[in-house]
């Protein structure tokens, strides 16, 4: 087959969907690789390095002209019109984009978004919002170290002793995770809190202190369970509850971090603007929902503000800053899903039978086929 890696076109998208190294073994099985000039200069990866991998470095047309096209984002208008319409498109198509997916539609195009993959353990290799999010826990620590104007370890030093800053850590998934990992390695002092009750080993195996806030009810329980790895909207009086306590940690910490996300629905409101105001003046807020609304309506996507002496970062695409890792594990997500739809007998098969295959597909045959 004949796969085209368009360069990412979208403002501030740094990754590519390909690299090298999985150029190499997409090569290695028969197919031809087109690789659009200048896609992997922002994840530093130069065209000589894919021609070396076998790859041939070609214009938008051509690579979009594929029999199957690897991208990060879902196209354009303009790129959609370049597309075949018996293509197969693979990326982060976002299948919650009701209007976008449509247009795929439209387009006769058979989509899938790798984002809509099942939270299996076959699924794990594949699983782009997991290896994109680790790596958004990981910078936002370090954004978050770059802006706070003290140090993150305690010091001990001839001209007296520093404290050691106090990071609090909202959402225990695989950001969150990775933040209290990256800033525990920078030597704060991290709290943890999320409404999954079986984090907590893993917030405290990580040497982060965990947050409970009891549930009264039976239906508060069951909704912490949450589904499919992620948690499901908690009743309000729970709700009232974990502000109240959320509120009293943020009051003393130097640095919050926020990852609470819900699938197809807007971020939840963790932070109030009465939170904010309590902080220590230098304190810092960085907000990975930023993108879906934030978890602080102080929040601004795509800006660094300053308010009630609270420096919030609303960066909307972190991974994007972290291109060449980020851009590595995405293409092994990618490289790991081709193998379900591109047998080693040739040509694209796409069976409905296989779990993932079925999750991740959104557009087929001209019609929407995500539920």
């Amino acid at each position: 087959m004949r796969i085209g890696v368009p360069a990412e076109t979208m403002p501030g998208e740094t990754r590519v969907a390909a690299t090298p190294e999985t150029v190499k073994k997409l090569c290695a099985q028969g197919h031809q690789l087109c690789v659009q000039a200048g896609a992997g200069i922002a994840a530093s990866v130069p065209d000589a390095a894919y021609q070396a991998a076998g790859a041939e470095i070609v214009d938008a047309a051509t690579a979009f002209g594929a029999d199957v096209v690897l991208k990060v984002r879902a196209p354009s208008a303009a790129e959609l019109a370049l597309l075949r319409p018996d293509a197969v498109l693979v990326g982060m198509l976002d299948p919650f984009d009701r209007a976008g997916l449509e247009r795929l539609a439209q387009a006769g195009v058979s989509a899938f978004a790798l984002e809509a993959a099942p939270r299996t353990t076959r699924a794990q290799s594949m699983d782009v919002l997991s290896s994109q999010a680790n790596v958004a826990g990981y910078k936002a620590v370090l954004l978050a170290a770059n802006a706070y104007q003290r140090f993150f370890p305690m010091l001990m030093t001839a001209a007296g002793t520093v404290k050691a800053a106090r990071v609090l850590v909202l959402g225990a998934g695989v950001a969150g995770l990775q933040a209290i990992a990256t800033a525990k390695r920078l030597g704060a002092v991290i709290e943890a809190s999320d409404v999954r009750p079986s984090v907590k080993e893993q917030v405290e195996s990580l040497g982060a202190k965990f947050i409970d806030v009891p549930y009264e009810t039976a239906e508060e329980k069951e909704a912490a369970e949450g589904v499919g790895g992620y948690a499901r909207p908690m009743p309000a009086s729970w709700l009232e509850r974990q502000k109240a306590e959320v509120a009293k940690r943020a009051a003393l910490a130097d640095v919050l971090i926020t990852t609470a996300l819900i699938p197809g629905r807007p971020a939840p409101v963790l932070v109030t603007e009465d939170m904010v105001r309590a902080m220590k003046p230098g304190s810092v807020i960085v907000d990975l929902a930023a993108h879906q609304g934030g978890n602080c309506p102080l929040t601004e996507p795509g800006r660094t503000v300053l308010k009630h002496g609270v420096t919030l970062i609303g960066e909307t695409n972190l991974p994007a800053l972290v291109a060449a890792d980020a851009s590595a594990l995405y293409a092994r997500n990618v490289l790991d899903f081709l193998k379900l739809v591109l047998p080693k007998e040739g040509g694209v098969q796409i069976d409905l039978q296989e779990d993932i295959v079925a999750a991740c597909l959104v557009a087929h045959q001209g019609a929407v086929t995500r539920k």
